[in-house]
């Protein structure tokens, strides 16, 4: 007798081979040349904001809470893994060992300030909790364009005001500039290493949401009282789930500030928060292949209708507009799911047709 597969196990395994065969289709067209240059810069972007998607489904999805402050964590990430990376790029020459010690400092920074911020914070629920993690976002941000930091023999100098005040030596290096940013940030970030970083992020994911805190997590969401009554420690749930969307947001602010040579702060702003957040409505909440696809998508749209510049912005809305509708109306829904169902019992019958056939044979 065939064990059956679970439903949330086969839905992780199709999610896999999508990504695999994206993956390979995409490995291929670069290697002949099939693929213009503009995409190929979209690459690193289509994997940070699918990780940044996929994370913070975690939060709104499975836990059930809005939270607004994806781009504060993603800045965090991006920042600690670029004065990291800044600082050693003389004494570690080597990408390949440099490059996952800045993404474990990245995700690690971000986590420990989404556990600080995580304690307070969590106690909110609904509007509350999504506008103390949007002035969150803001608070990073703008801390981050007002720091100067440099260094020399004498160690680390940082300052709030001005280069002037840091009183670096003549050797002494700068490493962030104000507003002006860090420059300088070795360029690591492949859209291979990007890859293998959002199949991990799925396996995470997936993993989590199948295991025994997950299952926690979600009965939560689904009756906060119910799950009280049963013993189930409810802050503790939630902070686990608010660190692990923190480190993975970091994650990817790693990637993302190893694809550029500067990084400015003004990048990571409220926009960028809402833009995920759209990411993971348009794909599903709670569905993170869903998530995935929206990011990707809503990614590449805009600079595909580039050659339209008059009208892209207003394509954009209105094709946006157009899936918010499809994905959120039941009949259309419907209608796709009954249609899907027609194809798979067809392709059921021609199976089973073929299998009579061999027997006859």
């Amino acid at each position: 007798m065939k064990k059956k597969i679970k439903p949330m196990t086969k839905k992780s395994f199709i999610t896999y081979g999508l990504v695999l065969i994206a993956f390979v289709a995409v490995e291929i067209l670069i290697s002949t040349g099939n693929i213009s240059s503009m995409l190929k810069g979209l690459l690193v972007p289509i994997c940070v904001y699918s990780i940044l998607a996929v994370s913070l489904n975690l939060t709104v999805g499975i836990l059930g809470e809005l939270s607004l402050g994806q781009a504060g964590f993603m800045c965090i990430g991006a920042y600690s893994s670029a004065i990291f990376s800044n600082m050693v790029k003389e004494t570690i020459t080597e990408p390949m060992i440099r490059f996952p010690l800045a993404i474990l400092v990245g995700g690690i920074f971000a986590a420990l300030f989404g556990i600080i911020i995580g304690i307070p914070v969590l106690r909110l629920r609904g509007d509350y909790l999504a506008i103390v993690t949007l002035a969150f976002g803001e608070i990073i941000k703008n801390v981050f364009a007002a720091l100067y930091i440099g260094y020399d023999s004498a160690g680390l100098h940082i300052s709030l005001k001005s280069q002037g005040d840091l009183g670096l030596a003549p050797d002494g290096k700068m490493i962030i500039n104000g507003a002006l940013g860090i420059s300088g940030t070795p360029n690591d970030s492949t859209f291979e290493i990007a890859a293998v970083i959002l199949f991990i992020t799925l396996i995470i994911a997936y993993n989590f949401v199948n295991s025994r805190t997950g299952r926690a997590v979600m009965s939560i969401r689904d009756n906060r009282i119910a799950a009280e009554s049963v013993g189930l420690n409810i802050t503790k749930y939630k902070l686990m789930t608010f660190a692990l969307t923190a480190f993975l947001a970091g994650v990817a602010g790693v990637l993302y500030s190893h694809n550029f040579y500067s990084l400015q702060a003004s990048k990571f702003d409220y926009n960028l928060s809402i833009l995920v957040l759209v990411f993971v409505v348009l794909g599903g909440i709670g569905n993170i292949r869903g998530s995935v696809i929206a990011a990707i998508i809503l990614t590449m749209l805009p600079e595909l209708l580039r050659s339209i510049n008059n009208y892209r912005m207003l394509m954009y809305a209105i094709v946006l507009i157009v899936m918010m509708i499809c994905t959120s109306n039941e009949t259309i829904r419907s209608f796709f799911v009954r249609n899907i169902e027609k194809f798979k019992g067809l392709f059921k019958k021609n199976k089973a047709q073929s299998d009579v056939v061999k027997e006859g044979e």
